[in-house]
């Protein structure tokens, strides 16, 4: 619990820095949110992927709000008893019906206090690090009163924008090595990607979660940075991280994805129960910060193309999954339980992987009953027609540009 003037203290403190910091980069992400809208928003995504700097957009377009950031430390022992008392400091500050808040779900109890500002008719925007604030939990108390909007790192496009670059291969080749984190992007110092995986596994899980070997699941965020693209059982790796249990290692793996550092995809099946049964793949939120986790990772430019594809599909709210039977198949890409597309990912189609990733693309389109492909490599570009298949050949950069 704090004290009325603390709080008064440190909301001043704020306006008047946020006031003097620039607005950086525009997010595309802007355009979609819509202050005028009643419902809660609610912004989430890795730590430094830009949601204070939209937080600062949003608050440009308009002349009068409130704003409380949850991160500085002088509100450590903020709890739910000093809601009032903010909301007492809001009024007096100025008759604003917007709030904004960022890393609100480090108050336990923050979901009461939103829902009284709704039916006071007070819009709310909030921002947080953690997926927990899209969950279903969150979903019943608010029933229906927000809408969820996920930030990730640049885009390509933002990418290109940010550096002034013109789209191509070679800008692309940058993108793809550097990521798109815009703090690390400014300076290129690896000492910054090195230290927001460190926030990630100390501040988000450890101490998030109470746990007390730090070093494991630090090394597993290594090991899974690694790995992107492959499959892999959460019984061997509770068995090579000496867990014990593997819904030990389910629990770690989740708070990673809550924590938005990687995320899990399942094989495709029409079967939900074999679904869960089967391997899952992983793949993570940024190829510059796996990079800096991985050597083997920065090596294999195949999966870093796959990685990007990936992403890109997330950032576009796609339902995504992977396709294996006798042959494999990349993305199975759907929306509403409708399949969108098919997409096969590989660094170069060659005389020398030619049948398998085309194999592995048909059997899927047959199974499916869907005989539109699409192949993504680096650079080549072309039209294969074979029979009833349809299949696109096209490099990633101009895929990612296009909606």
């Amino acid at each position: 619990m704090l004290l009325e003037q603390q709080i008064r203290d440190v909301h001043q403190y704020q306006k008047e820095y946020y006031k003097n910091t620039s607005i950086g980069q525009e997010r595309n992400l802007l355009k979609k949110i819509d202050l005028g809208d009643n419902h809660i928003k609610i912004i989430s995504g890795i730590r430094r992927s830009g949601k204070s700097t939209l937080l600062m957009q949003l608050l440009n377009k308009t002349n009068n709000f409130n704003f409380l950031s949850f991160e500085d430390p002088r509100l450590a022992s903020f709890d739910v008893n000093d809601f009032f008392k903010l909301e007492r400091i809001f009024q007096s500050n100025n008759d604003s019906k917007i709030y904004f808040f960022d890393e609100i779900q480090n108050i336990k109890g923050w979901e009461q206090f939103v829902r009284t500002l709704h039916d006071k008719k007070i819009r709310v925007i909030i921002s947080g690090s953690n997926a927990s604030l899209l969950s279903k939990e969150l979903g019943t108390s608010l029933t229906g009163r927000q809408l969820t909007y996920e930030l990730f790192p640049f885009s390509y496009e933002e990418f290109l924008k940010f550096n002034k670059y013109k789209p191509g291969l070679i800008t692309f080749q940058e993108y793809t090595e550097l990521g798109g984190l815009p703090e690390y992007l400014k300076s290129k110092n690896i000492d910054i990607l090195i230290h927001l995986y460190n926030d990630l596994v100390y501040r988000d899980i450890v101490v998030r979660y109470q746990l007390r070997n730090a070093n494991t699941v630090r090394d597993l965020g290594v090991y899974l940075a690694s790995n992107i693209g492959k499959e892999f059982s959460y019984h061997k790796l509770a068995n090579t991280f000496e867990l014990g249990s593997s819904n030990t290692l389910k629990s770690y793996i989740s708070y990673f994805c809550d924590a938005y550092l990687f995320f899990i995809i399942p094989r495709f099946s029409y079967s939900l129960k074999q679904q869960a049964k089967n391997q899952k793949k992983i793949y993570g939120i940024d190829t510059g910060l796996m990079t800096s986790l991985s050597l083997s990772f920065s090596k294999d430019k195949g999966r870093m193309l796959e990685n990007t594809v990936f992403i890109e599909l997330k950032r576009r709210k796609k339902d995504i999954y992977y396709y294996k039977k006798k042959k494999e198949c990349d993305f199975i890409v759907s929306k509403k339980k409708k399949i969108e597309c098919i997409i096969q990912v590989c660094y170069e189609l060659n005389s020398d992987n030619f049948e398998r990733e085309i194999g592995g693309l048909k059997e899927a389109m047959n199974e499916l009953e869907h005989y539109n492909g699409l192949i993504l490599t680096l650079k080549q570009d072309e039209q294969l027609s074979d029979n009833n298949y349809n299949i696109r050949v096209k490099p990633v950069w101009k895929w990612l540009l296009e909606e």
